[in-house]
């Protein structure tokens, strides 16, 4: 388009257009102020809006950047890579578009919005081409178009820890054995005694929430380590300048080397073999149980499956919702079956299928939970010392009926697990003993057993909260161990036409009705913390004289007394009529919880005393 010839006036408006037909128009007849000028003017403008535009993206750009660095996480999670790859990748973005931003402006003359528009699209190009050269942009670019991953399961981020812990390792002269997959915590344990490994390590967040996601180390007996070896590995840690004395192998030369080694499906063949090797009764009428299992989303499902086709227990439904591994646990935030809501989905199935049994794994399958039909047309869940001294009396009756009690006959509980336990051992002629909370000090007492050449002496171990264990296979709570114990409780059980709730009722009729009941108390932060200190303090300094109207007989603090085991921060209160509380500060959560247990002609008697007792321990717990 030809401007007109020698105007004296600049060229104001749109700028000429010099896109036509070249060929046939003239230089000599283009007025080159008239270009000059204009061109002067577009200049001004394209800047301008230049820089509107980058502001504009500068803007969008900090606040993705915000919400991608707030997500890193779960973006190297999902990536399969470690968080410090994510953030590399998303680096690159941001560094196309840096470079995109002025160069997509310039070369556009529209209006400002449609002028964004077209910016961003130039710096998504730019931003995939600069992230094209992390070796993770191909990785993102397949996640864009596949779906159904699952989520935290083994391409999450323990995967991404695990790798970097034998990276550390291999690194460090040590021969590391790594699963090749989601694998249970007992079976952990289990492999470091079976491969003859001097430690262990297990990634997970156990029953909890996904952010306390942890790190939890074993030691060459296959049980967790003790206190004393636990400060004087913190007391390392703190020696080592986490920048610059982290040494780290290459992950694939190391593994080409023999020192990260895969550890394969038959280790976990080898682990239910274990398991079943436990078994105390006949097995008679046990393939005629009827199940509901849920692995609530975590690593359950393939060996409890396992364990469950070796005892001829085919009658078997999975909770659906729940049955992949998923790290969200998208059903219940807190996956521990300690809590209804964790079995919730798993009832309902109930109402629709009929079982005999639900069982309930939580998600590194060190505990099971439990309920049973209630006789009145619904399903009642069976607490953790219930089941405790379910399988106590079950396998004490069971062995002297087929003669493998062994001599002098041992079984381990906790401190806050129920009194009841004592009655039944001393029915049986077992020895009772008691250890602190945690499973790792029952593991300590299986290994002193062995270390006297009487490992036999061991029949049973269980807690409150879920965990037992029947057998020296492994030094951990074992959920697949305690589906075996459950199954062959229930099928004899079944055979006298009884189920487990008329089996726990028989019991509390012969030993009296033992209740328990657990109040937690959180204190978030850094003055929560200070806080549990200060009501600790105050309860060592003020004892109470008595408790919801019971007179406080004795008190023993685990911290200062001669109890015979190692000092822990816990007070206990003997009560008047066989009553008992205990206060014990949390050891992984920011809580301090207050055990309750009482002892009833009835379980509406004992409940009321509970009920007491837990109003008390709130007004106990007011800062």
């Amino acid at each position: 388009k030809q401007p007109a010839a020698h105007s004296d006036k600049p060229h104001h408006g749109k700028p000429p257009y010099l896109l036509a037909d070249h060929r046939n128009i003239s230089l000599e007849s283009i007025d080159c102020r008239t270009v000059f000028v204009s061109n002067t003017e577009v200049i001004r403008g394209t800047m301008k809006k230049s820089l509107l535009a980058l502001a504009s993206g500068a803007v969008i750009l900090g606040a993705a950047e915000f919400v991608m660095m707030g997500i890193l996480p779960d973006i190297a999670r999902s990536l399969g890579v470690s968080i410090p790859e994510a953030g590399h990748l998303i680096s690159a973005y941001a560094l196309g578009v840096c470079f995109g931003a002025p160069l997509t402006v310039l070369v556009a003359r529209t209006r400002p919005l449609k002028h964004i528009l077209l910016a961003l699209t130039g710096l998504i190009i730019l931003g995939n081409a600069c992230a094209a050269l992390s070796p993770n942009y191909w990785t993102l670019l397949a996640m864009r178009f596949v779906s159904g991953l699952p989520h935290g399961a083994f391409f999450g981020v323990g995967a991404i820890v695990a790798e970097r812990v034998a990276d550390i390792f291999a690194s460090n002269g040590f021969t590391v054995f790594l699963f090749d997959a989601l694998r249970p915590t007992p079976e952990l344990s289990f492999a470091i005694r079976e491969l003859k490994c001097h430690s262990g390590v297990v990634v997970t967040a156990s029953h909890n929430p996904k952010e306390y996601n942890g790190y939890k180390v074993y030691g060459a007996d296959g049980c967790q380590i003790t206190l004393e070896a636990a400060e004087k590995i913190l007391a390392a840690i703190e020696k080592i300048d986490c920048f610059d004395d982290v040494r780290l192998a290459d992950f694939d030369a190391a593994a080409a080397a023999g020192r990260i080694v895969t550890i394969d499906e038959k280790c976990l063949d080898d682990f239910v073999q274990a398991v079943y090797d436990q078994r105390v009764g006949d097995g008679a009428g046990i393939d005629a149980l009827k199940l509901v299992y849920t692995p609530l989303n975590g690593t359950g499902l393939e060996c409890v499956k396992k364990l469950l086709k070796k005892l001829g227990v085919t009658h078997v439904t999975v909770v659906p919702e729940q049955e992949k591994p998923d790290g969200d646990f998208p059903t219940c935030p807190y996956p521990n079956p300690e809590i209804r809501e964790a079995m919730q989905k798993g009832l309902e199935l109930c109402d629709k299928v009929r079982p005999d049994l639900l069982l309930g794994t939580d998600p590194d399958c060190d505990r099971c939970g439990t309920a049973v039909p209630d006789g009145k047309g619904g399903y009642r869940l069976i607490t953790g010392n219930e089941m405790g001294i379910i399988l106590l009396d079950y396998i004490c009756r069971t062995r002297l009926a087929q003669g493998t009690m062994p001599a002098d006959p041992v079984a381990v509980t906790t401190i806050v697990s129920t009194d009841m336990a004592a009655p039944v051992a001393k029915k049986y002629g077992v020895e009772l003993r008691r250890t602190l909370t945690g499973f790792k000090f029952i593991g300590e007492q299986i290994g002193k057993l062995e270390a006297e050449g009487r490992p036999e002496r061991y029949i049973f171990g269980f807690e409150e909260s879920y965990g037992y264990l029947s057998g020296g296979h492994v030094r951990d709570k074992d959920a697949v161990n305690a589906t075996l114990l459950v199954c062959e409780a229930a099928a004899w059980y079944a055979q006298q036409g009884k189920t487990l709730l008329d089996a726990i009722e028989a019991l509390y009729r012969e030993f009296g009705y033992y209740r328990n009941a657990l109040c937690s108390f959180a204190f978030e932060g850094e003055s929560g913390m200070h806080t549990m200190q200060e009501l600790m303090k105050k309860l060592r300094a003020n004892a109470p004289e008595d408790i919801a109207g019971y007179k406080v007989e004795s008190v023993v603090d685990y911290d200062t007394d001669g109890t015979g085991l190692p000092r822990a921060n816990v007070l206990e209160y003997h009560l008047d009529g066989g009553h008992k509380l205990m206060v014990r500060p949390s050891g992984t959560e920011p809580k301090i919880k207050v055990y309750l247990s009482a002892v009833g002609d009835s379980e509406a008697a004992a409940d009321a005393v509970n009920a007491a007792l837990a109003k008390a321990a709130a007004d106990m717990m007011k800062a």
